[in-house]
Parts: C-alpha cells; structure tokens; sequence
C-alpha cells in the first residue's frame, strides 16, 4: 500500500510539473484533428514565428514576474523601438541645426532601438527600487508614454517600405523577420539562442538565483547581502531588451512601422508566463516553462484562426485560458504549502 500511495504521488508531482506540455499536446492534438493543415510544414515555420515573438517577451517578462513584479510597457516598447528603426532607416537622423542626415547601417540601428528599450526597462527599475512605486503602476505610466512617443514620432503615421537604400548601406532591415538559416527563420534562431542563455543565467548563475531570493523572500535577500533594487531594475532591463527586439522583428517582417504595433502583447507575455508555471507572487517558476507556455498560446492563435474562430472568441478563449492557469496555480500553491 505504501509503495502504491509513493506511486501515485509520484504521477501526481509529474502530472503537476508537466502540466503545461500536456496543455500544448492537447492543443496539437484538438486541431490537428479539426484541421488537417495544422501540422504541415509551412504552417509549423508560420507558427514558429509568431510564437517566437511571444517567446521572447515571456524570457524577460519571466526574470521580472520571478521578483514579484510586472511589466505592462512591453507591447509598448515594441511600437516604440519598431518606430525608431523604422524612422532611422526611412528618414535617417535628421540635424536641422548642421543641415545634415545621417544614416546608420543595420546593426547600429539595432543597437540603438535596443538601447532605448533597455533604458525604458531601467526607468520601470528605477520608479520600483527608488521611488518605491507599484510595478503595476509603473510600467503603466511607461506604456502609455512610450506609445505616445511611437505616436509623436511620425504623428500617428507609419513608416512604410523599409528596404532602405545600397548608397546608405541600410539595405538587410527585411532579413532580420523574413530571413531563414536552413530553412528556419531567424526569429526562431533568436528565440533559441535567447532561451538557451536565458535558462543558463537564472539555474546557473548567481544572478539567477538573487532573482529567486528577491521573490521568495525579499527582506530575507537583502538581510543575506543581496542588492535588492540592482537585481530588480537588471531584470527591467532585460525585459525591455527583449520587447524591443520583437519590436524589430515585426516591423523587419512587415517592411514597415507603425506606432500601434505590439498591442495588448503584455497580456501574451505575462500569459505564457503563467501559464508555464511562474508564479505571480514571485519566487516560483523557470524561463522553459514560459516557453511552452508560449508555444500554448501560439498554437492556440493559430489553431483558432485556422478553424474560423472568431476573433471576438478567441480573445475569451485566451482570457478563460489565462484565469484557469491561474487559478491551478494558486490551488497548487496552497498544497504545496
């Protein structure tokens, strides 16, 4: 009887631990067998890419929820980012006061969109650390002044046609979301070697392990020696890095800018976070999990789409996806206590 009972609560730890790769079987299965096209190889690449971007903002959106913080200016910064390369390679740096334009090459320009969304993630970091406000709180304010800032950059407008020119040597923009690497895109190829480094600091680094300190028990990390406010506006960082590269991608695999890109993708981003085990309250969870839990709500989109669902549908679907992820959490939560 013992060694039954050991048994079952074996299966069950396995069951709770895996229980989102049982949500993405599910899910492959069920539309699988609504749509026969749902595993062919061309759909695969297609919804590799778009799960790719949702990736990305749940590694970092993941570092900052593991502190027991939030960022909802992710979508934002990705509108925001998306602009600024797009302007820089449309219309180059205009120097009214010189009378001059200077145009960047490609990897400058990502540089520099990169840059700003680190310096927003800094900023999130430093409203939370030194000015003691809430996260939630925080981050709204920078989405809404990043999006305004999308907005004011070219006056609601998009920047079109980003193919740039040979004379300025701006002309690779487009390989970056449309290019692949036999035969996977490279957004792909971004999101693995990101997941791989991002696994490698948060098991095996001391980083990693200060950012499970500060959201298990953030009084007892800093009693211990941890510097608390540098381990929460790094993780900030992190997580504004990573949405402006989405930002790049999209408006690389669009040719083009617009200032409304990357709506409502904090929602995807703290959803697959949730969903691959990550608790809200901090402390709990792993940069693999949010990536199946991406997977999830990539497949989830694109199974949807691909049967007719309707788009008013899907967004209750995902929201009912979301509190159920949720609510399991919490109830494993209080057992585990």
């Amino acid at each position: 009887m013992e060694r039954t009972a050991i048994k079952i609560s074996a299966i069950k730890e396995y069951l709770d631990k895996g229980k989102t790769i049982i949500a993405l079987v599910g899910v492959i299965i069920v539309f699988t067998i609504l749509s026969p096209n749902f595993l062919t190889v061309n759909n695969l690449i297609i919804m590799s890419k778009h799960v790719a971007q949702t990736a990305i903002l749940a590694v970092g959106m993941t570092f900052v929820v593991l502190t027991g913080g939030i960022d909802l200016s992710v979508g934002a910064i990705c509108g925001l980012s998306g602009m600024i390369a797009g302007g820089l390679i449309y219309e180059g740096l205009v120097l009214n006061l010189f009378g001059i334009i200077i145009y960047f090459s490609i990897p400058i320009i990502i540089l520099i969109s990169l840059a700003l969304g680190m310096l927003v993630g800094w900023l999130n970091g430093i409203l939370v650390t030194r000015f003691k406000v809430a996260a939630f709180i925080a981050t709204l304010g920078t989405m809404y002044i990043c999006r305004g800032a999308a907005m004011l950059r070219s006056n609601g407008k998009t920047f079109p046609n980003l193919v740039g020119k040979k004379e300025f040597g701006n002309t690779s923009f487009p390989f970056l979301g449309s290019g692949t690497i036999i035969g996977i895109p490279i957004s792909v190829w971004i999101m693995i070697v990101l997941v791989i480094i991002a696994v490698y600091v948060s098991t095996k680094t001391p980083f990693g392990r200060y950012v499970y300190a500060v959201g298990g028990n953030e009084n007892a990390a800093r009693l211990s020696g941890i510097k608390v406010n540098k381990v929460k506006t790094v993780v900030y960082v992190i997580s504004g890095a990573c949405a402006a590269m989405v930002g790049l991608i999209i408006s690389s695999e669009l040719v083009a800018s617009h200032p409304a890109t990357g709506e409502s993708f904090e929602m995807n981003a703290i959803a697959a976070s949730v969903l691959g085990g990550t608790s809200l309250a901090g402390g709990k969870g792993s940069v693999f999990g949010a990536i199946i839990g991406a997977f999830v709500i990539g497949f989830l989109n694109d199974g949807m789409v691909m049967v007719g669902v309707s788009s008013f549908w899907q967004t209750v679907i995902k929201g009912v996806v979301i509190i159920l992820a949720v609510i399991f959490e919490q109830m494993q939560s209080k057992k585990a206590e």
